[in-house]
Formats: C-alpha cells, structure tokens, sequence
C-alpha cells in the first residue's frame, strides 16, 4: 500500500510544469501556444525571458530530485525496496511528460530525467550533464545534446548505480525521453532542428521543433 502511494506521489509531483507555471507568474503566454508547443524550458527560451526559461529549467529538474529523494527518505521507515524507489523515478518523469493537471499533456522530460539521476546517482548526473553541456555548446542544438546525454546515461547507471532496479529504470526514463523526441530524431535527420535560442512565432505552435 505505501508503494502505491509512494509512487503516486511522485507522479504527481512530476505533473507540476513549470513551463506553464512559470509563464503564468511572469504574464507571459502559454509555451503550449507557440514554438514547438512543448511545455519545457527550451521551448520558453524561443520566447525571449531567459529568466523565465532559466527558472522552468530549474523547477522540472528540483521536481524529479525532490520526487526520488522524499521516497529515499521515506525508504526506511516505510519499509521501501530499491525497487520502488526506481519505480518513483519513472513515475516523476511520467508525470512530466503526462500531467495529471495539464491534460495529459507535457514537456519531453530531459530536465525532469537529470533531477531523477541526479537523486539517484549524482554521477551518473554529472555524467549527462556535461556530455549535454559539450553537445550544446558545440553544436547549438538542444534536442542533440539531449538525445546524446540520454543515450549515455544507462551505461553511466551501469557504472555508477548500486541497485539492478535504478539501472533498468535508467534504460526505461532513456527510451521514454527518445520517444518524446522522435520528432526532433525526424527534423535532425533532415537537417531542420532549431538552434538555443531561436526566437519563436508566439501565434502558432510547430509541432516538428524542440
């Protein structure tokens, strides 16, 4: 019963999307509505509010780490398996990717992954951030640094994570975040993905962008 609950809570917590929240506060308009339509923060860059986007980026990351750290603490005195704890991992990003409060509609989940290993393994973490970091600075493109850092991170959980249950749940938050980017995988293939940055027509979403 506690498993259940557990993970239930970190999939509502995964369903909090800062993109959205984050443009409310600031008066800004609805990230849905413009740019590749994705609520994260590279889609709230191409709205010009570094801040805003700085401060999407942050949240859907703290919602994946404090998610797997309240079940890591609450692992020893309700009793919680290894395995329930990578089964919250999952559910955060879930929850991301299909909010609860947002229709069952959210972002791609690259942010909200990194908070979830970060909890888990911080060096598998720091692994696919700075594999991210080096795609990004170098090429200019989000969606690449995401998809190279997301195809590395099982075999960094290989090395880095203590439990069989957070590897495999490393390898399905991967093929989850290469699901939500096939269309991204599309536009790279053909040459058309967007770079950081890129400012956005904020009247009509394209759906085949990051």
């Amino acid at each position: 019963m506690f498993n259940f609950l557990v993970v239930t809570a970190g999939y509502v917590i995964g369903s909090l999307s800062f993109a959205v929240i984050v443009s409310k506060f600031y008066g800004m308009a609805d990230p849905r509505t413009y740019g590749s339509g994705n609520p994260g923060a590279t889609n709230v860059l191409r709205s010009g509010q570094k801040k805003a986007a700085a401060l999407t980026l942050l949240g859907d990351a703290l919602k994946g780490l404090v998610a797997v750290l309240l079940a890591k603490w609450l692992q020893e005195p309700l009793g919680l398996d290894p395995a329930t704890i990578a089964l919250v991992a999952v559910a955060a990003l879930v929850g991301h990717m299909w909010p609860v409060f947002f229709n069952f509609k959210g972002g791609k989940g690259v942010a909200t992954a990194l908070g979830v290993l970060l909890a888990l393994s911080w060096p598998t973490a720091l692994v696919c951030a700075a594999v991210w970091l080096m795609m990004a600075f170098g090429f200019k493109v989000s969606s690449l640094a995401a998809l190279v850092a997301t195809v590395i991170s099982p075999l960094a959980a290989y090395f880095f994570m203590p439990y069989p249950s957070w590897v495999l749940s490393t390898v399905i938050i991967a093929l989850l975040v290469l699901y939500r980017h096939k269309s991204n995988i599309s536009n790279l293939l053909g040459g058309k993905e967007g770079k950081i940055g890129e400012k956005a027509d904020t009247q009509q979403p394209d759906k085949e962008t990051e």
